[in-house]
C-alpha cells in the first residue's frame, strides 16, 4: 500500500525521518526550486528517489485540489508504533514519560496541530484509538507540517483500558476539560510520568475516559469567550508540561 504526501514541509519531514519506504516525487513544472522546496529536491537525490516534473494540473487532480504546494510524495502507508517503544523512548532519554492521548478527534487540522506541539516539546508517543478517529492520513501529515513522522504514534482499540495499563506502568493519567470543577493545571503535577488527554472537538471527553483519569484539569480563562478548541487547549497544556518539567522531574509513580 502506498499514499500521496503532500505540501512541502510535511515531505521534507517524511524525507529526512526517513521510516517509510519513497517510490516517485513528482514536481511542479516551472515551479521555482528554491528554499524548502530546493531542499526537498535535493534529499529526494540523496536518497536516489525518481524525481518528475508534470503540469501543476497533473497535481491537482492526484490530492484533489488540496495544497500540494507544487510537490507530491508517494510514500508507503504511516509507519505505526507500540506502546512499548514510546515508554522505551522515554527512558533512554532519561525522562519521565510524557504521552498525548487523542480522545476520538476527529478534525485534521486540529489533529495536526496538536501532533506539531507534540513534536516541539517533546512527547515521547501518541495514542489514537482506532474507532471513531481520525488515523494519520495524508491531510494530518500535511497539517502537523510533517511533526507525524518523527513522533512514535500508536494504534489503540479501548481507551479506558489503555488508561488502566498505563496506569499500571506508573503513569498518571490527566484528562484536559473544561470544567469548573476540574482543577486549575497548575495545581496539578506536571513534573510525573504523564499522559495527557485531550477530548473531541465539542463534546470533550468521553464519560467513561474521564472516570478513568486521575485528575481532571481546567485552563484558567478570564475572556468573555469561556472556551478554546482541542487544538489551542492540548498545545497550552503540552507547553505547560514541557516548561514546568525541566531539569527536575519525578521518574516514577506513588499512590
Amino acid at each position: 500500500m502506498s499514499e500521496l504526501l503532500y505540501g512541502r514541509n510535511a515531505v521534507r519531514e517524511a524525507l529526512r525521518a526517513h521510516r517509510r519506504r519513497f517510490e516517485l516525487m513528482q514536481v511542479s513544472a516551472g515551479a521555482q526550486e528554491t528554499g524548502t522546496l530546493a531542499d526537498v529536491i535535493k534529499l529526494a537525490e540523496q536518497a536516489n528517489i525518481p524525481i518528475e516534473r508534470i503540469d501543476r494540473r497533473m497535481l491537482d487532480k492526484q490530492v484533489r485540489d488540496a495544497n500540494h504546494q507544487g510537490v507530491i510524495l508517494t510514500a508507503s502507508d504511516y509507519p505505526y508504533a507500540e506502546l512499548d517503544e514510546c515508554l522505551a523512548r522515554a527512558d533512554e532519554q532519561r525522562e519521565p514519560a510524557l504521552l498525548l492521548l487523542l480522545d476520538h478527534l476527529q478534525d485534521p487540522q486540529n489533529i495536526g496541530t496538536l501532533l506539531r506541539t507534540a513534536e516541539v516539546v517533546g512527547v515521547h508517543g501518541v495514542l489514537l484509538p482506532t474507532r471513531r478517529a481520525a488515523g494519520i492520513t495524508a491531510a494530518v501529515v500535511n497539517a502537523s507540517s510533517g511533526a507525524t513522522e518523527h513522533l512514535l504514534i500508536v494504534t489503540i482499540g479501548n481507551l479506558a483500558q489503555t488508561i488502566v495499563e498505563l496506569q499500571r506502568s506508573g503513569i498518571w493519567v490527566v484528562g484536559l476539560e473544561d470544567d469548573p470543577e476540574a482543577a486549575l493545571i497548575e495545581e496539578v503535577d506536571f513534573k510525573v510520568p504523564l499522559a495527557l488527554v485531550v477530548g473531541a472537538e465539542g463534546s470533550g471527553l468521553a464519560r467513561l475516559t474521564r472516570e478513568r483519569c486521575d485528575y481532571l484539569v481546567r485552563l484558567p480563562m478570564r475572556g468573555h469567550i469561556q472556551s478554546l478548541n482541542a487544538a489551542v487547549a492540548g498545545s497550552v497544556a503540552l507547553y505547560h508540561a514541557f516548561q514546568t518539567r525541566g531539569s527536575h522531574t519525578h521518574t516514577g509513580r506513588t499512590a
